[in-house]
């Protein structure tokens, strides 16, 4: 994984944590609230892959904006996960921090493209 493009690196280090607590959620015998937690937070970095491939400055604002929408559902998951007692607070609170972080990245990157239209 290149290092250069941090918001690919966090991305797809987020979507690796998400599938191996998905195999521990698989385990537990839950299957469908972690099932829409690794859609949504998997997603986040696949938007962001096609973004940056993205055919103009509209394609790439397009899929970002998509990123930051999977982004705001994975919390909501996590949350949802945590609260009916699928997930500690401790597993749980560091994934909520990393997706804040990428979250904020993703706004950041999208207010400066949204600027040099």
């Amino acid at each position: 994984m290149e290092k250069d493009n941090i918001i690919k690196t966090k991305s797809y280090d987020f979507a690796l944590k998400i599938v191996f607590l998905f195999k521990d959620l698989q385990k537990d015998k839950e299957f469908v609230l972690s099932k829409q937690l690794l859609r949504s937070a998997t997603s986040i970095g696949a938007n962001i892959e096609e973004g940056i491939q993205g055919q103009s400055k509209a394609d790439f604002i397009h899929k970002f904006s998509i990123s930051q929408k999977e982004a705001f559902e994975t919390l909501y998951w996590l949350r949802l996960l945590t609260d009916s007692g699928y997930l500690k607070k401790e597993q749980s609170d560091s994934l909520i921090k990393d997706c804040i972080e990428i979250q904020r990245i993703i706004t950041a990157i999208l207010k400066s493209a949204k600027n040099n239209k």
